[in-house]
């Protein structure tokens, strides 16, 4: 079984990957910090959330209960006493609920070494790329992932702390390490930075074998480049580093032979948009994707990709699914006509094809929006975090088949840690078995005694 930590968890694309190769898998804990996404993992996941335990706990003990955590209200800071007072009790309750559900450790800039399991066999950073991007250079974000740089992109080092912290306290190290962001930490801006990153995970015993991929070549028709470094751990063991290094020479995701090798369903992008409008919810949807008609839409229309025209689906991929679709540029327009006066004649895709185009299933989102509620007489998951959840994931398929590679190397190449391991727990087991049999019939002469 692999024993995951997920941090900077999002709505769980990782744990959706691993659950949907059907592998074995524990996820032992979780780490983020913004609310929204907290809940919508929980859902996701675990489906509706029983608040009737917490029924007793007052506002004031909800906060209080919170209080130890960082919390952020939109993934980018962190919240306020008086925001976090500011929250209805039913918004405090469903944090908590989650947090507890998920053993959600919450901001990576509390978690210590020791706070995990000593034993994690896949540990996962998708740490913000807001300070990365192209878009972010834009915006004025030039630090990257320099370390004193205190952004959110500078999470990273949150990672190598808390890895030295484990080597400090002599833990045992993640047996993998799973890295996603944008590939413009490749950068000659980034690179400098991300080679200190990776010295360092070679100087502690990682093999760092790194990927730039596309997830359209894996069966999503979405234009979405990201880059994935996976970290193995053969410390000083020269046999298995280059067993591992030969492993991916062979299997090698860029591959374009291996990708046709692994057969990947390629889907057609209109299995994905939710064009029957006879379909109610479909249509609601739809509506409140329509923008208004202003001279800025008209240029958004005329200057991004058309997904849908004339009836028929006009393109074979969309561009990246950003966390917004209201803006230049975006991830394509549908043409749709309702009759609505001062409407644009098109729409931008749904939050719900956007969790599609991410490799969610419809059931995770209407686990979502299902479960909505109300918080300031609107809908507490309103389009504007569903979209912004659903850019800021991970595209689910991508990360099928990186995890089908960390799963096959650690049962080839770490067969022997693994029978070890396995024998230690049975021996453990077989002590704990005897131990209860001594002590039931101990409490069984007691209780003839008397």
């Amino acid at each position: 079984m692999l024993k995951v930590v997920e941090t900077f968890s999002g709505i769980g694309s990782q744990a959706k990957a691993l659950k949907n190769i059907g592998i074995d898998y524990e996820i032992s804990c979780t780490a983020d910090w913004d609310i929204n996404a907290m809940i919508a993992y929980d859902l996701i996941h675990h489906g509706k959330q029983d608040l009737d335990k917490y029924k007793n706990m007052t506002k004031q003990d909800l906060i209080q209960s919170l209080s130890k955590y960082t919390l952020s209200l939109d993934g980018k800071k962190p919240a306020t006493e008086k925001n976090i007072q500011d929250l209805s009790e039913e918004v405090l309750k469903r944090i908590l609920c989650a947090i507890r559900r998920n053993n959600n450790l919450v901001s990576i800039t509390d978690i210590k070494g020791q706070d995990l399991p000593n034993r994690i066999d896949l540990l996962t950073y998708s740490f913000p790329c807001q300070d990365l991007s192209v878009a972010g250079n834009w915006h004025g974000n030039k630090s990257g992932i320099d370390r004193n740089a205190h952004n959110r992109s500078g999470m990273l080092w949150e990672v190598e702390r808390i890895l030295k912290e484990r080597i400090t306290d002599k833990m045992q190290l993640p047996r993998f390490l799973l890295m996603e962001n944008v590939s413009n930490i490749l950068s000659d801006r980034h690179k400098n930075n991300f080679k200190e990153w990776t010295d360092y995970l070679e100087e502690i015993g990682y093999f760092n074998q790194i990927y730039t991929l596309d997830a359209s070549k894996f069966g999503i028709p979405q234009k979405r480049v990201r880059t994935y470094m996976i970290s193995v751990l053969v410390g000083n063991d020269e046999i298995k580093r280059r067993r591992v290094k030969n492993y991916f020479i062979n299997h090698n995701l860029q591959d374009d032979d291996v990708i046709e090798y692994l057969d990947i369903k390629q889907r057609k992008l209109k299995e994905f948009l939710r064009l029957d409008y006879n379909n109610e919810k479909y249509k609601m949807e739809a509506n409140m994707c329509q923008p208004n008609d202003t001279p800025s839409r008209r240029d958004i229309y005329e200057t991004n990709t058309k997904i849908y025209q004339n009836k028929k689906v006009v393109a074979k991929t969309i561009p990246t699914v950003t966390t917004k679709q209201d803006r230049h540029p975006n991830s394509g327009v549908i043409d749709y006509y309702n009759g609505k006066e001062r409407k644009s004649k098109f729409r931008y895709l749904t939050p719900r094809e956007c969790f599609l185009l991410m490799g969610f299933d419809e059931k995770d989102y209407d686990n979502i929006v299902d479960n909505n509620f109300e918080y300031r007489k609107r809908n507490f998951f309103n389009i504007e975090k569903l979209n912004r959840m659903a850019g800021n994931s991970i595209v689910v398929n991508v990360l099928e088949e990186i995890f089908k590679q960390i799963n096959h190397i650690n049962n080839l190449i770490f067969i022997e840690d693994n029978e070890l391991e396995y024998k230690q727990r049975s021996s453990i087991d077989i002590i704990k078995s005897k131990l209860a049999g001594l002590f039931n019939a101990q409490n069984e002469a007691y209780q003839v005694i008397k």
